[in-house]
């Protein structure tokens, strides 16, 4: 597995090595001993698998009692995958990183605890599996809009039309007003 720093260093790019012939593939996606030594100590408790199609933006969402971080990836299709810190104390705050994710590259993406995540869909559909530090807590939910014009986030948008959002996310709250980590 090659682990990859982002710009925010917190956030890691995992690109696994791949083993293929005429039959298929094999790949190891996980080895706690490895992600512990690039991605620091910690515990996975719950795992998550979503479908959405085309031009359907999910986030950016983020716990605060029980901040969540994720291991993500895409399992079919094709994703732009965003992770904003929302940390005070650190120097990269209110900024952002993104990665393509998708079942061709097979690449995954750590997002730790302290940031908020969303991901758009470029592909047809696209099914998303993510690995949690901490459980789903429904009372501990918040977002940030994905248009918030001080993250600036240069979402991939197909034909410039504005992504599927549910009522929820469009909703959300800009940078300035969120609830943020201290």
């Amino acid at each position: 597995m090659q682990f990859e720093k982002l710009q925010i260093p917190d956030v890691v790019l995992l690109t696994p090595k791949v083993f293929g012939d005429e039959r298929g593939f094999f790949m190891e996606t996980f080895r706690q001993s490895e992600f512990e030594e690039h991605c620091g100590e910690y515990r996975f408790v719950q795992d998550n698998h979503s479908k959405s199609g085309h031009g359907i933006l999910r986030g950016l969402h983020y716990q605060l009692e029980k901040p969540q971080g994720k291991l993500v990836r895409v399992t079919r299709g094709e994703v732009f995958d965003v992770a904003v810190d929302l940390r005070q104390s650190s120097p990269t705050f209110g900024q952002w990183v993104g990665a393509r994710l998708s079942a061709d590259n097979k690449q995954m993406l750590w997002v730790p605890p302290g940031f908020a995540h969303a991901f758009y869909v470029i592909s047809v559909d696209a099914e998303f599996q993510y690995k949690c530090t901490d459980y789903y807590n429904p009372g501990d939910e918040y977002c940030i809009r994905w248009d918030d014009e001080s993250l600036a986030i240069d979402w991939p948008l197909v034909n410039g039309q504005p992504p599927g959002v549910s009522e929820k996310d469009a909703q959300g709250d800009t940078l300035d007003a969120a609830a943020k980590f201290a």
